[in-house]
């Protein structure tokens, strides 16, 4: 396991935890494929939320916009 994923995984842990661990794993899978493209979309959020979205639409209003790629993300083993 490379520090990156560990970090990753303990960041997960800490920052999601009364979600399931099945769920996790899968979320911190995900995010060690493409990392550049979760980071572009906090950074989306942030943006919005600043501009006096909540935090929820931001996110929702996002995810549409990276549907594909988050798409294909998902389908990649």
């Amino acid at each position: 396991m490379s520090v990156q994923s560990f970090l990753l995984n303990q960041y997960a842990k800490w920052k999601m935890k009364d979600v399931p661990q099945a769920q996790r794993e899968q979320m911190t899978a995900l995010v060690s494929k493409d990392p550049q493209l979760f980071k572009k979309i906090g950074e989306e959020i942030e943006r919005r939320k600043k501009g006096g979205e909540s935090e929820v639409k931001a996110a929702m209003e996002v995810m549409k916009k990276y549907r594909a790629e988050l798409s294909v993300l998902m389908q990649k083993k």
